[in-house]
């Protein structure tokens, strides 16, 4: 059910407290309906807050509605922020939340002298991916399968937890002009028509293969989702176990062959139509 708030009323804050870190416990089983195990441990959270890592909230009054954790880290020489967990809470999503607490940490970890952040995601979850590459810019260079095993206690990790790791490089132009609005999705809908697909939407909704040979010849590669994985789950675990098996293939033939994932565009054949993701060859933006 959602929630009546004015936005404005919602504060962005650290997590300053035992309480605040047991709240964020709280969320993680109610958003992921994890077991205990799968949880953050509170004296492992302690620790961590203590030693600098980042943790913020979003708090309506005293109750915490949502919250992004992340943890330093060290890739190719340099100190990066990865942003382990975000979660809001069901009745709170219409508010932008998980924008708010991205840019929260981006300015933490710019303050800290960071100058990336990663984190992983679920390259099916279309909502996701529109938020990671349209709103918030990220580009990706790694597929992670069965990142956390097979699967976990969360009801969202029963079709494997392959993940795509993504990159937000905090100050590149690419980011600061999805983070002021610049739209580009009438670009990539532009370039995902010119593109045969790695693989297809098919009209009875199952994957169906292209050339790999032809498309790695090209610049430029498209990979299509579902429009909503979780539906698919619901109705055929067998045809969302095949996309997690076509596309686990299409990613990982084409970061081998050195493509990146740079844009996704939710909705490419209409309202219902299924998600496309666009990847390139070539260096990447400043």
């Amino acid at each position: 059910m959602i929630t009546r708030v004015d936005p404005q009323h919602i504060e962005i804050r650290d997590l300053n407290s035992i309480d605040d870190l047991t709240q964020l416990k709280s969320i993680e089983r109610e958003v992921w309906g994890m077991a205990d195990d799968d949880t953050l441990p509170l004296t492992v959270a302690i620790a961590m807050r203590a030693a600098g890592n980042i943790f913020v909230g979003a708090f309506d009054g005293e109750k915490m509605i949502g919250f992004a954790f992340g943890f330093l880290g060290r890739e190719h020489g340099a100190t990066t922020l990865h942003s382990h967990m975000l979660a809001v809470l069901d009745g709170y999503r219409h508010l932008d939340l998980g924008a708010r607490l991205k840019h929260a940490q981006r300015e933490r970890a710019i303050a800290m002298g960071i100058q990336e952040m990663t984190w992983t995601y679920d390259p099916l979850q279309s909502r996701n991916a529109h938020f990671n590459f349209a709103k918030l810019g990220v580009v990706s260079d790694a597929y992670k399968v069965d990142f956390y095993g097979p699967e976990t206690s969360s009801m969202l990790h029963r079709n494997g937890t392959d993940r795509l790791w993504v990159r937000w490089v905090l100050n590149s132009r690419r980011v600061r002009e999805r983070l002021a609005g610049k739209n580009t999705q009438s670009e990539t809908l532009d370039a995902l028509r010119l593109l045969a697909p790695l693989v297809r939407f098919d009209p009875s909704g199952k994957p169906e293969p292209g050339d790999l040979s032809e498309s790695l010849r090209r610049q430029r590669v498209s990979i299509e989702i579902p429009g909503d994985i979780l539906s698919v789950e619901r109705a055929d675990m067998g045809l969302a176990r095949a996309w997690r098996e076509a596309t686990r293939w299409a990613f990982r033939e084409a970061v081998g062959a050195g493509f990146r994932v740079v844009e996704f565009c939710r909705s490419i054949r209409g309202q219902q139509g299924p998600g496309a993701y666009l990847l390139q060859k070539g260096e990447e933006e400043a």
